[in-house]
């Protein structure tokens, strides 16, 4: 790659020294040769960039990222998404198993491994925790850490089964596993299109109450308690689970959590003109949930902010709101929600950068002389549009499709690669 020199930024890297001031970083060959005020090189192969205004950090890890391999490539491929996540801010992401077949052995963790390789953004894969996500029987999970997957979920699919869940709590601690929860009671969600309230009484919809996933959490809240194990809650959604998580933080049970960056800015309300982009699972809330997620946020009890990028072709998306898919694409508006939900810059680090990272026991990249370049140039008050042009992902199930957002990415480095936008 170039030679690069980033110029008057501010460093948001709470390992640096310069953290919070503005300092120049020079990389070359893919390292950080140097870190300081007023840097200067010589010759024509060092490419400047004067980032005055602008948020250097360490890039943005996502917990909870959907792509289509293998077997769905048409909802989004791994070049497809990898530049989708690079323009959203992320270097690092880990992807979800429910693909076709699902990543339930090393055969498929190790297929992910290869595909990703070479690549500007690090991919790791999270393996299912039952075989076929089916929640019947444990998947292989030894073998595929040993071939590479990070932790272990089923990703879209809650495990209804509490002694399955418990087993598989215990069996990750003999190799320091993590268990990710996607907290769900199916027998009480049923076949709900939307939250369980006014909105939903309203519409003439059957509702997804907030009981459904705080039974879920509760449970593995005792489980993770009962066998001294890690839990991770993603994409929490009501003010019960906020309380109910910090709680159990409060009492030393190993549990961490995450919010998806769309619950922080969208309610239930919007969904009164049935548009499918708004389907989402878990689904919107109240606006009391929101506010219960912002200060879980920022008292430290929700952990991490993720995308929960969800990508569908046009036929599965524009249909009927009652057999829509759901989810939308969230790599590239990441950012733009965290700093709308009101975070700071340094909030938004902490939240995508750093804690997702110390989740699953990575290294935090360093911005400091020696070290490999991971980081990203991001502006929080450039304004640009989501459209054709500027999405990188294979699909637009976005409700932000069309819309001005307020932050924007404006180089990417990682792996001696590196993207401006």
């Amino acid at each position: 790659m170039n030679n690069l020199l980033i110029q008057s930024a501010t460093i948001l890297d709470p390992q640096s020294k310069f953290y919070g001031k503005i300092a120049d970083i020079l990389v070359v060959d893919g390292r950080i040769l140097e870190t300081g005020k007023n840097i200067s090189v010589s010759g024509t192969k060092t490419i400047t960039i004067d980032a005055k205004g602008m948020y250097l950090s360490p890039g943005f890890f996502d917990l909870n990222v959907n792509f289509g391999d293998p077997g769905l490539e048409t909802k989004e491929d791994i070049s497809t998404g990898a530049a989708a996540a690079a323009a959203g801010g992320f270097t690092g992401l880990a992807l979800m198993p429910n693909t076709q077949p699902p990543i339930h052995s090393k055969a498929e963790v190790s297929y992910l491994i290869n595909r990703s390789k070479n690549n500007l953004v690090d991919i790791y894969p999270l393996g299912c925790i039952s075989h076929n996500c089916e929640g019947k029987e444990l998947a292989e999970m030894f073998d595929m850490q040993q071939s590479g997957a990070i932790a272990f979920t089923d990703g879209k699919k809650s495990v209804s089964n509490a002694g399955l869940m418990s087993r598989a709590l215990l069996y990750t601690k003999s190799f320091n596993g993590l268990i990710l929860s996607h907290p769900e009671d199916q027998d009480i969600a049923g076949k709900a299109k939307m939250n369980e309230g006014v909105m939903s009484t309203y519409l003439g919809m059957k509702g997804n109450p907030s009981l459904a996933e705080e039974l879920m959490v509760s449970r593995d809240i005792y489980l993770a308690q009962y066998n001294d194990a890690r839990v991770h809650f993603s994409t929490i959604s009501t003010a019960n689970s906020v309380d109910l998580i910090r709680r159990a933080k409060k009492a030393g049970i190993k549990v961490t959590c995450d919010v998806a960056a769309h619950a922080l800015v969208l309610t239930e309300d919007l969904l009164e003109g049935f548009d499918s982009n708004y389907k989402v699972e878990p689904p919107l809330r109240t606006k009391t949930d929101q506010k219960a997620l912002l200060a879980g946020l920022k008292d430290g009890t929700v952990d991490a902010i993720v995308s929960q990028h969800t990508p569908h072709e046009i036929e599965y998306k524009n249909v009927e709101f009652e057999i829509a898919s759901y989810g939308i694409t969230g790599l590239q508006t990441a950012l733009p929600l965290a700093l709308k939900a009101g975070l700071s810059p340094e909030q938004i680090v902490e939240k995508m950068a750093v804690n997702p990272r110390n989740i699953l026991g990575l290294p935090i990249p360093v911005l400091e002389a020696g070290n490999s370049a991971n980081f990203i140039l991001f502006d929080t008050l450039e304004q640009w549009t989501l459209n054709e042009e500027t999405n990188y992902s294979k699909s637009e199930n976005s409700p932000f499709f069309g819309k001005n957002l307020t932050g924007k990415i404006k180089l990417v480095v990682n792996n001696a690669q590196y993207f401006t936008y």
